[in-house]
């Protein structure tokens, strides 16, 4: 099983380092020490530590009802208005996402830069690729 450094680790659960420190030095999340003496946390309970974090952050006053799973929350970095259609990019912790609707959409939802909005993804084909 494969183990992160600090900076990592703060990065894949999208907080910042120092937070990432904070909740190892509680003990709120498990660590080891390397070969080099460098804190270390292991992946299998990393994963575990990030899905207690979503369900913490998930609590059913914070969500609206959808059967979508993927959900991003973030704020709109840019809107580009066409004629009929409109593309708005999310900025969602590390992940940029962007959409293509309607431009009526847009302006009913009131989207601009500064807004935020919560990108809800729903698909049939999700590729997934190690780094």
């Amino acid at each position: 099983m494969p183990t992160y450094r600090m900076g990592r680790v703060a990065q894949l659960l999208g907080v910042s380092p120092d937070t990432a420190r904070r909740w190892a030095d509680s003990g709120r999340l498990a660590t080891a020490r390397d070969e080099h003496g460098h804190r270390v946390v292991d992946g299998a309970a990393l994963a575990a530590f990030a899905v207690t974090l979503a369900e913490e952050h998930g609590s059913p006053e914070n969500q609206r009802a959808t059967s979508a799973r993927n959900a991003f929350p973030g704020i709109v970095t840019k809107v580009i208005l066409g004629d009929v259609a409109a593309q708005v990019e999310i900025q969602a912790g590390p992940h940029r996402v962007v959409s293509l609707l309607t431009r009526e959409a847009v302006e009913e939802l009131g989207l601009a830069p500064g807004v935020e909005a919560v990108a809800s993804v729903k698909s049939t084909n999700v590729t997934v690729e190690l780094t």
